[in-house]
């Protein structure tokens, strides 16, 4: 039976994590749109106030997985829950419990922390929706995720200045 261990990152590990962000970004059908440098990953992660951590999965002692994950905060629970910004399982490790394994320890951090959730978003025809459903997670139908990048930032900011 494979060998899986699961360790928290350090600041050696940023390459790794960068590669696979790399990787993931091509599954998710959006090669192109890493911007992150190794520099940002360190500077954020393992900084003097780091924005993220991260966890990484060995199988037999190479590197399988990762799970990079930061706090939110609940208004509705009042107090803390962890968000998984990404998972990743490398095909190879793929149907061996990598997965499972870096889930199970990111709930048991949520615990050990009083954190009172998980919570993700995934692509609507990402096969693992059904991996998380098997977990207990459950999707929020009626939920929209919404945002915005660099420049509706920047637009949505010059209103502030205009508004004084």
């Amino acid at each position: 039976m494979a060998e899986i261990a699961i360790r928290f990152a350090t600041a050696d590990d940023v390459p790794l994590l960068l590669q696979f962000i790399r990787q993931l970004a091509a599954f998710e059908r959006a090669p192109d749109a890493v911007v992150a440098t190794e520099a940002d990953l360190l500077r954020h992660g393992f900084g003097a106030e780091p924005k993220f951590e991260a966890i990484l999965a060995f199988l037999d002692g190479e590197p399988a997985g990762c799970a990079l994950f930061h706090t939110r905060f609940s208004t509705w629970l009042g107090r803390p829950g962890l968000y998984l910004e990404d998972l990743y399982v490398t095909q190879s490790a793929r149907g061996r419990g990598v997965g499972k394994r870096l889930m199970a320890r990111l709930a048991a951090i949520a615990v050990e922390r009083g954190w009172g959730r998980i919570d993700f978003h995934v692509l609507d025809w990402n096969p693992a929706r059904e991996f998380y459903h098997r977990l207990g997670m459950e999707h929020h139908g009626e939920w929209l995720r919404y945002g915005a990048d660099e420049a509706a930032l920047k637009r949505l900011a010059a209103e502030d200045l205009t508004d004084r």
